[in-house]
């Protein structure tokens, strides 16, 4: 039986507050969750690990699979606390964007312009070496195309309606100021040393 993995925080102020964890964390998550055990039972996939199941499973399995591995990802990647990058990792923004400010212009206009529901990445692709941007829409998750995740900002409404209403941009520029750089960084040390193992550990750190 898969459980819903505890949050990192109560509240982060100006970004999600605690009605929103109540409601995103405690309704949606959860539901993803409950709706995966159920449609687990009594497939190839019953005893699995998350990863097999988001890796080979389709339908509603993997979408239900997929939508907890991305929110438990998303929880990660934001943090109450400042943080600072890693020289790895600004060198990557750099190497990749050219600049710090040019990858945020690009990162927040990916993940505002994405129609819909879904999910804006930063991935590290281990084909071309290099971290890029990678939009997915409702459950889809990068992790199927073997791009390992180092970053995600939930764009479902359901992520800031409450806090931000329909203003997207102003919830992403929220977030921008409040990603969890320390995660982000060891994200992708491990991405470049581990590639897709790294988020196998990643899943079974929180789901024994």
């Amino acid at each position: 039986m898969f459980k819903l993995r505890s949050l990192p925080f109560t509240e982060i102020a100006g970004l999600i507050s605690k009605e929103t964890c109540e409601f995103h964390y405690g309704k949606h998550h959860q539901t993803y969750i409950n709706n995966l055990n159920n449609l687990v039972k009594n497939t190839e996939f019953e005893g699995k690990g998350l990863f097999d199941i988001i890796t080979k499973a389709q339908g509603g399995l993997f979408n239900n699979a997929a939508q907890v591995y991305n929110h438990d990802f998303y929880w990660d990647c934001v943090s109450p606390t400042p943080s600072t990058r890693s020289a790895e990792l600004d060198e990557a923004i750099t190497t990749a964007f050219g600049s710090f400010e040019k990858f945020k212009e690009t990162f927040l206009n990916s993940a505002t312009t994405l129609f819909g529901s879904g999910w804006c990445w930063l991935v590290y692709n281990p084909s071309a070496k290099q971290i890029e941007i990678k939009q997915t829409s409702n459950a889809q998750t990068p992790v199927t195309e073997g791009l390992i995740p180092i970053l995600v900002v939930d764009v479902w409404e359901h992520a800031y309606y409450i806090d931000h209403r329909n203003a997207r941009p102003a919830y992403l520029e929220k977030f921008f100021s409040h990603i969890n750089w320390k995660f982000v960084s060891d994200a992708l040390e491990w991405a470049k040393k581990e590639g897709l193992n790294s988020v196998n550990f990643y899943i079974n750190s929180l789901h024994v």
